[in-house]
């Protein structure tokens, strides 16, 4: 990962995209993944993609260096819940990661994809075509991928307006009292591990996480959570902050005691979106996976005790 600086010498009032778009190596379309990744900051502070710049102000972006690869078509099957012409929904399984990366060039959503399908979207480039948003390696459930720009464009837009809802359905450490709750906490990189994502004020992204009770068990709680926002790990790192952390969570909990979850006990259910070619709004929803049953098994057992 390289660092590196700029320092807005007269007012412009130009996007921020924009700027480092004419003023670096980065194109706009890679500043709006960095920054939406938490990587470009204004003044310490994260800034968002379409912040204007003013005389004075210093950007300093922390850009992944990513390596020179060729993603291959792979003969990978794939949990398809609903596909078109347009989009292609997923029900994603544990431990795939989304699209290639350092250490996961191969085996990923993507290179099933690219195996399965004639065309995808091409905005984010080689490495994540067809890819809007993304889920967790060791989080299951939904994901929907765009096989033409027109229907990226889409819902990309919905996904920043949040009109595409995504609920997920997580077992968490400990017993929450309350029947429901929303946490509104700022989310950004951990200073002391940056593969790790925290609450903070000083460079964190707005971040909403909604929750209900579905059941408590002896020592655990079963809940479902919508999405307001979508920033790296949120429900993770949400209900981290809780002092009720996911079960199964090692990067920000702990591993299960019951059972090996492979990861957190979390699964993205249900998708809600408008077909960007219909105006259709459309629902989708993943089976609980084959664990998370098994589990919830466990804990009303333990309970009746």
């Amino acid at each position: 990962m390289s660092r590196q600086e700029w320092k807005i010498e007269e007012d412009t009032g130009m996007r921020l995209d924009k700027y480092l778009s004419e003023n670096s190596d980065l194109s706009r379309t890679r500043v709006q993944e960095l920054a939406k990744d938490g990587e470009i900051f204004v003044n310490g502070k994260a800034a968002k993609s379409s912040c204007r710049m003013n005389a004075g102000d210093v950007i300093v972006c922390d850009v992944p260096e990513d390596a020179p690869i060729d993603v291959e078509p792979e003969d990978i099957p794939l949990d398809i819940l609903y596909e078109d012409e347009d989009i292609i929904v997923i029900n994603k399984a544990k431990g795939m990661v989304v699209h290639p990366a350092p250490g996961n060039y191969t085996g990923t959503l993507v290179n099933a994809l690219l195996y399965h399908c004639k065309d995808l979207s091409g905005i984010n480039g080689k490495i994540r075509p067809g890819i809007v948003h993304r889920i967790d390696k060791d989080t299951t459930g939904c994901i929907v991928a765009c096989k033409n720009d027109m229907a990226h464009t889409s819902i990309a837009k919905q996904l920043e307006d949040k009109t595409c809802h995504r609920e997920y359905l997580a077992i968490v450490n400990g017993v929450i009292q309350s029947e429901a709750g929303k946490i509104n906490a700022p989310i950004g990189r951990d200073p002391r591990d940056r593969q790790r994502m925290t609450v903070t004020e000083d460079h964190g992204k707005d971040a909403v996480t909604h929750f209900v009770v579905k059941e408590r068990f002896l020592n655990s709680t079963y809940i479902e959570c919508r999405l307001e926002t979508g920033r790296t790990h949120q429900i993770r790192v949400h209900m981290k902050y809780m002092k009720h952390p996911v079960m199964g969570d090692a990067k920000y909990g702990g591993v299960c005691p019951y059972m090996d979850t492979q990861g957190q006990v979390l699964h993205a259910y249900q998708l809600t979106l408008v077909h960007p070619r219909t105006g259709k709004t459309m629902t989708f929803q993943a089976p609980l996976p084959a664990y998370f049953e098994e589990l919830l098994d466990m804990l009303r057992e333990e309970s009746r005790k």
